[in-house]
């Protein structure tokens, strides 16, 4: 495996990167995660002379799914058919798939709507509009509040507003905050559950290369996904989808990209980036290497053991290299440097002017209540985190014990994620009939108390309370065998019963988490006090940048919809060119040269069928894309609207992105749509799946 670099030596230079942190506020080059009501349109204009009409927009906008596990994909029919990566589809393949039928791995399709098989948890959201409350927010928070009084009148505010939306139109509503508290925008979503899968490859191809590609281009993946959405029991009538193109982008192509970034951080501080590097990231790194030997052990141990826990160590994996990517850049001086500057010069800006008082004395409230945040870190991550409490069976235990007790509270009053307005979909998703594994269930938690153990000590309250006088292995296998949360019946019996079913339950594992929930709420209450103080500082600098650069900026990726674009375009490495597209015979010519041995052999049916392919067919491509995780599923599209691929990574680049925009090597991948199709037909014989495609619609 190439050795990871984070930054390449090109991007060395402070100068360089002074230019890439301007870029996060000025929106030059191809950057920007755009809000879909403050599109780039000047600068497209500017750039590329293409103009951005409403009506594209809100086509797009209306074609673009948010898979709510996480991930991102698109319409592309109007009879509901939808897609995704593999990598996002895998938490529903794995939740169908049995020890006998391994989906996962060995892939689905179903040729018929009678075959299509229902997911089991999994929720779709299609934005419908976008509310700016800002007014209305900031005017239920005082100035005059303490910091805790302040947090708590947020709280309630948001759940007024989000239910009041959710009582008036019926559509799942999600008040967001922008720009680190500088705006409050309301997002209405159509949701839909019954979801059901269509196609699926097998993970070999689409996650060809496995770990050591991971990040690193040239690529080979078919990292597709494809399922359809119902109603009422019938496929959705879908007005707004994406026409697939045949034909794919060209080199130097405009593309756009409608999708869903999780997280970046170029708004922060120096001080937030400090504890970032510092603090959360180290913590953060040694519990997923840890997880990581743990699942990579036990995998070994047995084919059914690896099935179970092929979606957890891949999820590990990915996270921990991205993680690695990211802290590498917060250790580079020339970004620091260039951060520090940016910041200096903003205060400077600042200077003497009576209106940016309180922006200019913000930075150093977010630097105190960082400190705060820190003296709560370990202990929030171990108990209300769950990394000392993993396992999917503890977290059911505890959102069955919190429901309980959150219920009587008036709506505003209850920790966010059971207030009424996101009731519905919390209820599904706790209820769902899961598999959940016994013996990877122990694994997990014994792994977990023993690293809550070793952090606090054994002597530790929480400790105490949470061995019982046992050992990790012996209290994990004794709490997991005995409680009765993996049984669907019991779940629903204590959610609609309440905090005196699930006290008269007497369910071990829920009452041993009774004893930590205290603390727990306890960190809780100090880390969102001190958020409320940074969030509040946050919004006095932003209101700061608006009146000195104006508002036409992105804010930070909020894991909602965002349109970015780019070109199709390759770069420079180490003297070599690397193309802007890979074909299928590069994906054979890979196998051959890494011997096709695992993680590089090939599933079956593709060394069966590789003389029915065209070679010569585009694969994977990268391009200019501003993407960060949780784009990954994001339909790339052209100046037409045509859906032309499907973004699945970044290159070992763009793990800067999450700081600061760079266009010299940093790029997005994607699978190329005449590599799908071609598979499609010539490998998996799914004629009518490609005749829906390329109609628009079931024949």
């Amino acid at each position: 495996m190439k050795q990871f670099l984070g930054w390449r030596a090109s991007l060395r230079s402070i100068a360089l990167m002074a230019s890439l942190v301007a870029a996060t506020t000025t929106g030059q080059a191809d950057e920007g995660m755009w809000l879909f009501t403050q599109p780039p349109r000047e600068q497209l204009r500017q750039r590329y002379g293409f103009e951005l009409t409403d009506a594209w927009l809100e086509h797009v906008q209306k074609a673009s799914v948010r898979f709510n596990s996480g991930g991102s994909g698109s319409f592309i029919s109007e009879d509901g058919l939808v897609i995704s990566n593999h990598h996002v589809g895998a938490d529903a393949l794995q939740k169908v798939s049995s020890e006998t039928k391994n989906y996962l791995r060995d892939g689905f399709h179903a040729a018929r709507l009678a075959d299509e098989k229902p997911c089991v948890d999994l929720e779709l959201n299609v934005l419908q509009s976008i509310e700016d409350v800002t007014a209305r927010v900031n005017a239920a928070v005082p100035a005059a509040l303490s910091a805790a009084e302040a947090a708590l009148a947020r709280r309630k505010v948001f759940a007024l507003i989000e239910k009041e939306s959710l009582d008036r139109t019926g559509l799942r509503s999600d008040l967001v905050t922008l720009y680190q508290g500088g705006a409050y925008h309301l997002y209405r979503y159509k949701k839909y559950t019954d979801v059901r899968l269509v196609f699926a490859p097998e993970q070999q191809i689409a996650f060809f290369g496995g770990d050591p590609d991971n990040f690193e281009y040239p690529r080979y993946n078919l990292d597709i996904c494809i399922f359809r959405a119902y109603e009422n029991g019938q496929p959705v009538k879908a007005p707004h989808f994406l026409k697939w193109s045949a034909k794919g982008a060209a080199e130097s192509e405009l593309t756009f990209v409608s999708g869903h970034p999780g997280r970046t951080d170029r708004l922060l501080t120096v001080a937030e980036l400090e504890y970032l590097r510092d603090v959360a990231f180290p913590y953060q790194l040694e519990t997923l290497k840890r997880r990581e030997v743990l699942l990579n052990s036990w995998s070994q141990r047995s084919p059914e053991n690896a099935r179970r826990a092929k979606e957890d160590l891949f999820g590990v994996q990915n996270s921990r290299k991205a993680r690695d990517g990211g802290h590498a850049g917060l250790y580079d001086p020339a970004l620091m440097t260039a951060k520090r500057q940016a910041e200096a010069a903003l205060k400077l800006r600042m200077a003497g002017r009576p209106e940016f008082t309180a922006a200019a004395a913000a930075f150093q409230r977010i630097a105190e209540a960082q400190r705060e945040i820190q003296t709560s870190f370990l202990r929030s991550r171990l108990l209300e985190g769950r990394a000392g409490l993993p396992a999917t069976s503890v977290g059911i235990a505890w959102q069955l014990l919190r429901a309980g007790d959150e219920q009587p509270k008036p709506d505003g009053e209850r920790l966010r994620e059971y207030q009424d307005a996101g009731r519905a979909s919390f209820a599904r998703a706790l209820l769902a009939d899961q598999p959940i594994y016994e013996d990877l269930e122990i694994l997990l938690l014994s792994d977990g108390l023993t690293l809550l153990a070793e952090k606090l000590g054994p002597n530790d309250p929480a400790v105490v309370a949470a061995l019982h006088g046992k050992s990790p292995r012996d209290r994990a296998a004794e709490l997991i065998r005995k409680t009765q949360v993996r049984d669907v019946a019991f779940r629903k019996k204590l959610l609609e019963g309440g905090a005196g079913a699930v006290s008269a339950a007497k369910d071990p594992l829920i009452e041993s988490l009774r004893l930590l929930d205290p603390e727990a709420r306890t960190v809780r209450k100090a880390l969102e006090t001190a958020a409320e103080t940074i969030k509040q500082a946050h919004g006095e600098i932003s209101r700061a940048r608006f009146a000195l650069d104006g508002a036409n900026t992105y804010p930070d990726a909020t894991f909602t919809l965002r349109l970015s674009y780019g070109t199709v375009k390759g770069y420079q490495e180490d003297g070599q060119t690397i193309p802007a597209l890979t074909t299928y015979a590069g994906l054979y010519e890979r196998a051959k040269l890494m011997g096709y041995q695992p993680p590089f052999d090939l599933p079956p049916r593709w060394v069966k069928r590789k003389g029915a392919l065209n070679l010569k067919t585009p694969f994977n491509a990268i391009g200019t894309h501003d993407i960060i995780g949780g784009n990954s599923g994001s339909p790339v599209i052209n100046r037409a609207g045509e859906w032309v691929g499907i973004i699945f990574d970044g290159n070992l680049s763009s793990l800067v992105l999450d700081f600061a925009y760079e266009d010299e090597h940093a790029r997005s991948l994607f699978v190329a749509s005449p590599s799908i199709t071609e598979a499609l037909t010539k490998v998996y014989g799914a004629k009518e799946l490609v005749g829906e495609l390329l109609a628009g619609r079931r024949r």
